[in-house]
């Protein structure tokens, strides 16, 4: 039987990126001492309010169907999030929800390119964005990111990566793997050569509350960038809610309008508790972010304590995020290998630098989100194995 060309093209670049996670999983199921350092889900359970939320809106009557953009109580919270965030008056339309960032990537990617369309991705990147891009058919074209500049984009390596055909660059501010936040000053460098070739940018800032210090920029906020910029972002990381998919992808009005049957033809609403409860979010003052950040940076530090400079082990410290990036490269191994044997011999899993492209090859990347005596451990069994 035959089958869309859209399947050969994302042969490889689902699960498989995730291949020593799932091989802990394996091993834990069988009664292995595994410590799981790969996805970034985070450890705190969402507010109790955001439950509460959530369970009220159901009880209410709000499971049935609702329409391609979204329901109107989170349209509005989304609307004066970026209202505040920008100083412009952003409306509903301007906004399409959809269940989660991966799935507002999607959307978003499907309907910016056509096949041939080439998209500049920092290298590192997500180790989804290869399928999103190869999705529609376009091609990724790696912008070399530097472990000696943090992982920071800069401007003349952007315009040094641009070749023929180049639609769209695809940011993400803060940054995963590395946990980099660009500056406003770095995104209006990138801005602008952004605008010297008419390449749309779509930034991914779903890491957008959990800085460590390091204020946050976004190429939305700026005026001269708006009209170019798509920006998707969701609950999961800063309210602790992965499971409850709610995202949403914000940009100018025409490009919400074009979008909006595509939205429709994929899944025609999310849910209006989820919805309800989103709104509820947005709009109230709750303590997750704020912990979380707290957490993360204090287990970052752990992870610089315990391991850097161990046989010659090099953590780069994160300015944001969930995720901390360990050099490996003077163990001799790659970061695959490194990370195969880590869990063959030592139980520790953690995420191989090359599931998010060539640049971090000789990183591993470890999850910050578990508890810290766990932390802890792990990082003495990383330590043994490396000495």
């Amino acid at each position: 039987m035959q089958f869309a060309s859209i399947t050969a093209r994302l042969a490889g670049l689902g699960s498989n990126k995730w291949e020593i996670h799932h091989l802990a999983r394996q091993l834990s199921a069988s009664g292995e001492p595994v410590i799981e350092l790969t996805i970034g889900e985070p450890d705190l359970p969402p507010d109790a309010a955001l439950l509460d939320a959530c369970d009220r809106a159901m009880r209410a009557g709000r499971t049935r169907y609702s329409n391609g953009r979204g329901e109107k109580a989170v349209l509005a919270a989304i609307a004066a999030k970026y209202t505040r965030r920008t100083g412009r008056q952003i409306t509903e339309d301007n906004i399409l929800c959809f269940p989660g960032t991966q799935t507002s990537l999607f959307a978003v990617l499907m309907g910016l390119l056509e096949a041939g369309d080439k998209v500049l991705a920092p290298d590192p990147y997500y180790a989804t964005y290869e399928a999103v891009v190869r999705s529609p058919g376009a091609e990724l074209v790696p912008v070399r990111l530097r472990a000696s500049q943090r992982f920071h984009l800069q401007a003349e390596d952007l315009e040094a990566a641009i070749v023929p055909g180049c639609r769209l660059l695809l940011l993400n501010t803060p940054h995963n793997p590395s946990g980099a936040v660009l500056t406003r000053e770095e995104i209006a460098a990138i801005g602008e050569v952004c605008r010297k070739h008419d390449l749309w940018i779509v930034s991914d800032e779903v890491y957008e509350d959990l800085t460590f210090g390091a204020p946050f920029a976004s190429p939305f906020d700026l005026p001269e960038l708006a009209d170019r910029t798509v920006v998707v972002s969701s609950i999961s990381k800063s309210h602790a809610a992965p499971g409850f998919r709610s995202g949403w992808a914000v940009g100018p009005v025409e490009f919400a309008r074009a979008l909006l049957p595509l939205s429709e033809s994929m899944l025609f609403g999310n849910q209006p508790f989820i919805a309800d409860m989103t709104a509820y979010a947005l709009t109230h003052d709750l303590p997750t972010s704020g912990l979380m950040r707290q957490h993360y940076k204090a287990r970052a530090g752990l992870i610089v304590e315990k391991l850097h400079g161990v046989a010659g082990l090099k953590v780069l410290p994160p300015e944001a995020g969930m995720f901390a990036l360990l050099d490996v490269s003077a163990s001799g191994m790659d970061g695959h290998t490194f990370a195969r044997r880590l869990l063959s011999e030592a139980h520790v899993a953690v995420m191989p630098g090359s599931s998010f492209g060539e640049n971090a090859a000789r990183f591993v990347r470890l999850s910050l989100t578990v508890p810290d005596e766990k932390l802890g451990e792990a990082c003495a069994r990383i330590a043994a194995f490396a000495k």
